[in-house]
């Protein structure tokens, strides 16, 4: 048995392999679901319900998506790049770090450079100053990878881990909120950088349309400019790309800077729009999910967002089939791992097919 690479690929088949992958993963996690004794059927329409079944649902989803999004568009540009970064989280937190140092709020107001400064002036340093961080973060390890052949996976899976006590380090000394009894949080942001929201009664807030039209600029930049197809085309054969004359270290650094500043967003956003301060668990995985979900989009920024929604539609439901028919809560992560498998699976499908040879017998 063997693989051999198809001639072409039909957009069918492009369009089929996330449908199919979806399928397949609600086929064998039926059989989970069967054996911790709860009904297939009922299972998943409470999971369809606490998901996306009513007004609720959905704002909790959209809420959750909106980190999503961010994480997976820049797990998207920097893979697109064969730049493997899986330091989304840190990056998070480093660009949270990064926006309550510049919006927070210091004896009930702002701090003594910031309060000259008008509202939406404070709103823009403090988003550049996350992305800022973000990128810086990825920087390093991007150097390292074209200087000294240093893996970034390794590098950047081990700064989330340092910037996590870096993090931890800050909310228990400088950046304390005196008034949390004890509790490491940092200062609450300035309520004028608070992000506004998009229903009432909800959550949701506008980061998720500057999500998404984040994800249709990317999605442009790929298509449509000289950067894009450099970026591909590195992606595809470095080597290739720089014997065509493509500047090869360039274009990598440039998208993990780009990479690391979406990432970084991710953080400002969270604190911006959902907790106004920053805590050790403000993100449950959400930089490690943006790989899952940058893979179950095939790299296609677009794709990012219906994946996002996806996941976050998973992660939300379990919460109500955990307590409509007892099945473990940790389903849901079973349910996205499974997921992105069956994506690997169906991608490779369709660009190779199974070869069955004959094995001749020896006389």
């Amino acid at each position: 048995m063997r693989l051999e690479a198809r001639a072409t690929v039909s957009r069918v088949a492009l369009v089929a392999a996330p449908v199919g992958a979806v399928a397949a993963t609600l086929a064998i996690c039926a059989l989970l679901v069967a054996w911790a004794g709860a009904p297939v059927g009922r299972a998943y329409l409470t999971l369809l319900e606490g998901g996306f079944g009513s007004r609720f649902a959905w704002s909790e989803t959209l809420t959750r998506a909106t980190p999503l999004m961010l994480t997976g568009l820049a797990v998207a540009v920097a893979f697109r790049a064969r730049l493997f970064n899986i330091g989304a989280e840190g990056q998070l937190y480093l660009g949270a770090l990064a926006a309550v140092a510049i919006g927070g709020q210091v004896d009930g107001g702002p701090a003594p450079w910031a309060a000259p400064l008008p509202a939406g002036v404070l709103f823009a340093l403090m988003v550049a100053a996350g992305m800022l961080a973000g990128a810086l973060l990825l920087l390093g390890p991007a150097w390292l990878k074209l200087r000294l052949g240093v893996d970034e996976v390794v590098t950047t899976l081990l700064l989330n881990f340092i910037v996590l006590l870096l993090v931890s380090m800050m909310l228990d000394g400088p950046m304390k909120d005196p008034l949390a009894m004890g509790w490491p949080q940092s200062v609450t942001l300035l309520p004028e950088l608070e992000l506004s929201r998009l229903m009432e009664r909800s959550r949701v807030h506008s980061g998720l349309l500057g999500a998404c039209a984040l994800a249709l600029a990317v999605w442009a930049m790929n298509r449509y400019t000289v950067f894009g197809l450099q970026m591909r085309a590195v992606g595809a054969n470095a080597r290739a790309a720089a014997f065509a004359g493509m500047p090869v270290g360039r274009v990598t650094l440039l998208a993990a800077l780009l990479s690391g500043a979406l990432a970084g967003l991710a953080g400002v956003v969270e604190v911006a729009g959902r907790t106004s301060y920053l805590t050790l668990d403000m993100s449950p995985g959400y930089g490690y999910a943006g790989v899952v979900i940058a893979m179950l989009a095939g790299l296609n920024p677009l794709g990012v967002v219906a994946a996002s929604v996806f996941v976050a539609g998973v992660l939300v439901g379990a919460d109500g089939m955990s307590r409509a028919v007892g099945v473990p809560n940790a389903i849901a992560d079973v349910i996205v791992a499974v997921a992105l498998l069956a994506m690997l699976v169906a991608t490779m499908l369709t660009r190779y097919r199974i070869r069955l040879d004959r094995v001749r017998g020896v006389a």
